[in-house]
């Protein structure tokens, strides 16, 4: 499959080792970007996740929304990792986010007609095509004073969107899973921390979130 590495990380829970499903994405030490998600990752300790997913003062809109884009690839790309033993030809025939909602691929280059596919396929296209995107320096430029494209935000909406899918895949039909794994907090918070973000710049369309729509209700009044 392109992109596998053996790259082996340990879990939160030290009780387990898994093969990532895509190889992470590293941000360049030392560059702005990095600084940027250094400053995420220190106000995220602080346990408040609206007031981390704030735009800092300052900084670029587009560059905070890339860095962050980058960051979330990499923990849906480890929790996933987690359960593809469980996510399978035969007990996920269909891409679906519980019985209302089901998801065909297109790319719009490769795959212009959706396809319906098994989950664990429609997620491999799904984070090959997130990892070609953000491996592209026209889209996401790692290089200091070299700009974002007019069509930046859309393609990052897009990546959010599509990213979206595979939490809401891993809730409704892997959650037993994630539970035996002892990973639902970490779960719970990579998505809390998601979901604040993208509601914070206006993201992804409401109609998207649907098939999670109760627990993202559920993760804001806990935090109001």
């Amino acid at each position: 499959v392109k992109g596998l590495t053996g790259n082996v990380f340990s879990l939160v829970s030290g009780s387990r080792s898994s093969k990532t499903f895509k190889p992470k994405k590293n941000i360049p030490e030392g560059s702005h970007q990095y600084e940027l998600l250094k400053h995420a990752e220190a106000t995220l300790g602080s346990g408040n996740l609206r007031q981390a997913v704030m735009l800092p003062e300052g900084e670029d809109l587009n560059e905070w929304i890339a860095v962050n884009t980058v960051d979330f690839f990499n923990q849906i790309n480890m929790l996933y990792g987690t359960i593809t033993e469980f996510c399978t030809e035969a007990s996920c025939a269909v891409m679906s986010a519980g019985p209302r909602y089901e998801y065909h691929w297109a790319d719009g280059t490769n795959i212009k007609k959706p396809i319906k596919c098994s989950a664990p396929k429609y997620i491999d296209y799904l984070m090959t095509w997130v990892q070609d995107q953000l491996d592209d320096e026209t889209l996401f430029p790692s290089k200091i004073g070299v700009p974002f494209p007019k069509n930046f935000m859309s393609v990052a909406k897009t990546i959010l969107k599509r990213l979206f899918r595979v939490y809401a895949h891993i809730y409704h039909q892997h959650f037993d899973s994630v539970m035996r794994l002892q990973e639902e907090a970490h779960l719970n918070t990579s998505f809390k921390h998601f979901i604040f973000f993208v509601q914070e710049f206006n993201l992804i369309d409401r109609r998207e979130l649907a098939p999670l729509q109760e627990l993202i209700e559920k993760l804001g009044s806990k935090d109001r």
